[in-house]
């Protein structure tokens, strides 16, 4: 470390050295344990005074490791040269963001068709929000990317969901109404105006001890669209974390212990690429929907 750097923080001093770096990165480093002064760790905060030996082992940007493959199970639903159809399980992003850059459905899908890489997102057309589970389309070809994207615009690919609603959901109905960003809670959605439009089509299934499981129709694809409206409708999403329910009833408790939003995209109909013929595809309910099902029909 030279005398010009005496009295300057670590990270301030690291900034001076390796300027072809960001003070954002370098402080990433420090905390990661990646950088040592005179063999010894050290906080970004601490000042240096010139002559200190400092060692950095440079680690590659997340964003820049991102689009590795990695191996992970699938559950395939249908595969051809064309596309792909899975069937995601709840847990599993879709995409690598902030705080989730590996361990993704786009690294999975990498390693199950690394040809997959020279598509834009690999191949994904449309998403499931972390914890929904369900069935996804990914394109193999661009042209089937493009055929997808296209179909998805023109509102001709059926999506349909399973999922349990608090309260009493009358027998049908439809929401329409804008989604935009929450003008207070911006990592929230919200029914605002003005927003984008959004339709979805409500349909009471069965009434439950405290909810009802209902089949939801998208017309548009919004981020968190179900959620959202059925929330806005007072029947929000049994398990769902931020558009938060109250649970009532003697199954309340049963209801507030469901760890996830309890949606389930269960059916696609999608235009084939090649071709546009129908593709008409199921996935049934995961475990712990199933499961709790079964205990709400079996509840006293």
């Amino acid at each position: 470390m030279g005398e010009d750097c005496a009295g300057l923080r670590l990270d301030q001093a690291l900034a001076r050295l390796l300027p072809e770096y960001s003070r954002s990165r370098l402080s990433r480093w420090i905390r990661q344990g990646a950088v040592r002064v005179d063999g010894a760790l050290r906080a970004a905060k601490e000042r240096v005074w010139g002559g200190e030996t400092v060692e950095v082992a440079l680690q590659p940007d997340p964003q820049e490791t991102a689009y590795t493959p990695e191996e992970r199970p699938l559950a395939v639903v249908y595969e051809d040269k064309e596309i792909i159809v899975l069937d995601k399980p709840a847990g599993l992003v879709v995409h690598p963001g902030s705080g989730n850059w590996r361990g993704t459905l786009l690294n999975a899908l990498l390693h199950h068709a690394p040809a997959l890489a020279a598509l834009p997102r690999a191949g994904i057309v449309h998403r499931l929000d972390k914890d929904t589970s369900g069935l996804m389309v990914v394109a193999k070809t661009l042209a089937a990317h493009v055929q997808l994207q296209r179909a998805l615009a023109e509102r001709r690919v059926r999506r349909e969901y399973l999922a349990f609603a608090l309260g009493t959901v009358p027998g049908s109905c439809t929401i329409e109404a804008p989604i935009g960003r929450h003008p207070v809670r911006r990592t929230r959605m919200a029914v605002v105006d003005p927003g984008k439009p959004a339709l979805t089509h409500v349909q009471a299934l069965e009434p439950l001890p405290g909810c009802t499981l209902v089949l939801c129709r998208l017309e548009t694809g919004r981020t968190h669209q179900i959620r959202v409206h059925l929330h806005s409708i007072g029947h929000a999403l049994v398990g769902d974390p931020v558009y938060r329910g109250t649970p009532k009833g003697p199954a309340a408790a049963l209801l507030a212990a469901f760890p996830r939003q309890a949606l389930h995209a269960a059916r696609l109909v999608v235009p084939h690429p090649a071709g546009g013929r129908p593709l008409v595809l199921d996935a049934p309910l995961p475990a712990d929907m199933a499961a709790l099902l079964d205990q709400l029909r079996r509840h006293p």
